[in-house]
């Protein structure tokens, strides 16, 4: 396999790194603010997980029939419009990579200070976050051999590390929490209930990047055969981690210390292991987001060059060095990524970004059907099993989620669709300029 290729073994962990990060460190602390039920809370992440799996499988079919690089702006420009595909770009360079990346730098950051300790300075916290993005964008704009090296590494390491903290907390804590897992009384109501759906809004962000593999599908050797089989591996490797994952946070933490808190891995592992074995894990649990970090700063500049050659105003990012690595993209995505860092709240981003991010999959996976409605000839090389269930599992639990976040978080959700609709505006002074291809 020459340089120019990813292996499937770089995707996969593209996949795992992306998928397991800021999410599952973060968001358990602010789903325990309307929920402290087991059973509910185990189930947010398997009912996550479902519909990350069904949403993978969409995308599988949708990757294997049109293997280009791109992700959503190449589904969506092919299903729709061109100008469906140049929002999910827009929303892509500014939302979909840039401040994710910002997030689990910033996570990076709180953890690595936890670690060090209280003399560590708050303004070092912003200081580590913004060098970790400076330094992999200088690594990944440079050789793919390397970046595709240090993100198989990493990725081992972590997959590795979550299996040996879920059972070493487990041995280690002196007493474990009276949580039960099972349904209790008042469940029911917490499980069609407004908090559940909007705590999905978390999850689903932290599943975020089971999809990530169709923006490296342009560099995949044969992505018709190994783009489903990745996406679907990926996704599964990592719903097991998570369900395991948030049962031992809870079972080894009091859930009153981790209400609100956004260092939930270093609360678990203080709780099991004393302070000291706390610090560690906290600059345990710091290196691995260096990974999640990392695989965004591979994929997210892959749609930022399709977009440049399709669009010869924004022709200057899709320029690639002597290797084929977009380098230009990766140094706009970069920056916009310390934007996030040296202006945003974490809250507000994760829940405006996740909102974004399932409505522009919603509606890509609602693309399957008119896909096969509208090209029924199109060779498919992976057909969606037991077609149309998945993607009808997939639109409704993401679609109840929408419903309810607009509802109990309308700012996040207002803006959400409002950068979405200014995509829209940008695409129509574009084409009225003659600049569109």
């Amino acid at each position: 396999m020459t340089a120019r290729y990813f292996s499937p073994l770089t995707a996969l962990s593209v996949i795992i790194a992306n998928m397991i990060g800021t999410g599952v460190f973060t968001s358990l602390g602010f789903q325990l603010a309307d929920i402290q039920s087991g059973f509910p809370l185990i189930m947010l992440w398997v009912a996550g997980g479902i519909a990350a799996l069904c949403g993978a499988i969409c995308y599988g079919e949708l990757g294997a029939a049109l293997p280009r690089s791109g992700g959503e702006y190449n589904f969506l420009s092919r299903i729709y419009h061109p100008g469906a595909g140049f929002v999910a770009g827009w929303v892509s360079a500014i939302i979909g990579f840039g401040a994710p990346i910002a997030l689990a730098a910033m996570t990076f950051g709180a953890y690595a200070r936890f670690a060090i300790g209280p003399t560590f300075p708050e303004w070092a916290e912003t200081a580590l976050a913004a060098g970790l993005v400076s330094i992999l964008c200088l690594i990944h704009a440079g050789r793919r051999q390397a970046g595709g090296a240090l993100q198989i590494g990493f990725t081992a390491i972590k997959v590795i590390a979550i299996v040996l903290f879920c059972a070493a907390a487990i041995w280690a804590v002196p007493q474990i929490q009276p949580v039960q897992f099972t349904p209790a009384a008042g469940d029911g109501a917490l499980l069609t209930g407004g908090a559940f759906a909007v705590s999905l809004i978390y999850v689903s962000y932290a599943y975020t990047g089971w999809n990530v593999a169709t923006y490296l599908s342009g560099e995949l050797e044969r992505p018709q055969r190994d783009l489903p089989r990745v996406l679907i591996t990926g996704t599964l490797i990592v719903m097991t981690l998570y369900v395991a994952l948030n049962a031992v946070f809870l079972m080894v933490a009091p859930m009153d210390e981790m209400v609100g808190q956004i260092e939930i891995g270093v609360i678990a592992a203080e709780s099991a292991f004393g302070r000291v074995g706390g610090q560690i894990a906290g600059f345990a649990l710091a290196i691995l987001l260096i990974s999640t970090v990392s695989a965004m700063t591979i994929a997210g500049p892959r749609v930022l060059q399709v977009v440049g050659e399709d669009l010869p105003v924004l022709q200057v990012l899709s320029k690639t060095n002597q290797d084929g690595v977009p380098s230009r993209a990766v140094y706009f995505q970069s920056a916009v990524a310390l934007f996030f860092i040296l202006t945003s709240s974490f809250d507000s981003v994760l829940v405006f970004s996740g909102f974004v991010l399932a409505f522009m999959s919603f509606l890509t996976v609602t693309g399957l059907f008119y896909l096969r409605w509208k090209e029924p000839d199109l060779d498919r090389p992976y057909r969606v099993s037991l077609f149309p269930i998945p993607p009808i599992i997939y639109l409704s639990l993401t679609g109840w989620t929408l419903i309810y976040v607009l509802i109990e978080r309308p700012v996040e959700g207002l803006f959400g669709l409002g950068l979405i609709g200014s995509g829209l505006i940008v695409y129509l002074v574009l084409r009225a300029m003659g600049k569109d291809a």
